[in-house]
């Protein structure tokens, strides 16, 4: 399977953790890195780490591109992304040991329309390069959420396997654009169903009429309740062991994708690409980098994940 990730908006990511963060004071964070990011570079980072060969794309700041060449060098990722002028911006990620994540997402650069065009342009070519292809993360500067809809029409028009993975107003107009999967949280499922989802039966509905949108696979993410996946052969559940150590919860969501693109390459059934996409979700939260650094480790966590299947469709 040829795949290629897409990240439109991408960011360096500082990641730092304290017990608390206490509004108007001074805080002390430790710093656990800073880390060439975007969610599509995440996903693209497991994916190597699993020795697979794709190529990555997007928009990249021309002026502090350093990092992100030698990363992808590094992962042995193909570079593809189309240089902008500017910089590419710096997003903080501060975890807190009772609490979530903070995110301070800042502004990066603003793409024009000429350089709108020419990627777009560059990305009608992409079914003969590519089978699947992942568009993940938010919108930078100057794409409007309908004109991503457009774009994304386009790519299922060529007849590659479009996988989702956004929010907000990108996730909104992108669900109507046909992709083949999308993997929102428990939390922007409600934001498009409009109403508060306290059950999995409440889940599992809104789920199967985002589903009834001509949207192939469902899959829902659910925190330490784990995760859901809809599609023409019913509905699966997979419950991964909690996890004792969180260290970070930062590319969990990321790592879930990559999880499941893995095991589409490798012809998985869908049980079985679940189980391991969840442990690779679960895998995350122990580490403050995004990737697998320790197969073992991922392999343990496989072996405690559990599958439930809740219907099947005959």
């Amino acid at each position: 399977m040829r795949i290629a990730t897409v990240t439109l908006n991408p960011a360096f990511d500082l990641v730092g953790r304290l017990k608390r963060i206490e509004i108007g004071e001074v805080n002390t964070v430790e710093t656990l890195g800073l880390y060439p990011a975007g969610k599509g570079i995440n996903v693209a980072k497991v994916l190597a780490d699993l020795d697979t060969k794709l190529s990555v794309t997007g928009f990249l700041g021309s002026e502090n591109q350093g990092d992100f060449v030698n990363a992808f060098e590094q992962n042995k990722l193909k570079d593809e992304f189309y240089r902008i002028q500017g910089k590419t911006r710096i997003n903080v990620k501060i975890t807190e040991t009772e609490a979530d994540v903070t995110d301070l997402n800042f502004l990066g650069f603003e793409i024009s329309e000429n350089d709108w065009e020419k990627f777009t342009t560059l990305s009608q070519k992409w079914e003969s390069q590519f089978d699947l292809v992942a568009v993940c993360g938010s919108l930078p500067r100057g794409v409007t959420a309908e004109q991503f809809a457009l774009w994304l029409e386009s790519l299922h028009q060529q007849g590659l396997k479009v996988v989702l993975d956004s929010s907000n107003a990108a996730l909104t107009e992108g669900l109507k654009a046909h992709p083949w999967l999308v993997k929102p949280n428990r939390r922007e499922l409600e934001v498009w169903a409009g109403r508060p989802l306290n059950t999995l039966d409440e889940i599992i509905e809104a789920a199967q009429a985002l589903r009834n949108q001509g949207i192939e696979n469902v899959i829902i993410s659910m925190g330490e309740k784990g995760s859901l996946w809809l599609n023409n052969e019913g509905v699966v559940q997979a419950q991964p062991p909690r996890c004792e150590n969180v260290v970070s919860t930062v590319g969990a969501g990321d790592s879930m994708v990559a999880g499941l693109i893995y095991g589409f390459s490798q012809g998985w059934n869908k049980e079985k690409t679940l189980r391991f996409a969840s442990a690779t979700s679960a895998l995350a939260v122990s580490q403050s980098n995004v990737g697998i650094s320790d197969r073992a480790a991922l392999d343990a966590i496989f072996e405690q994940t559990q599958i439930t299947v809740i219907s099947e469709n005959n």
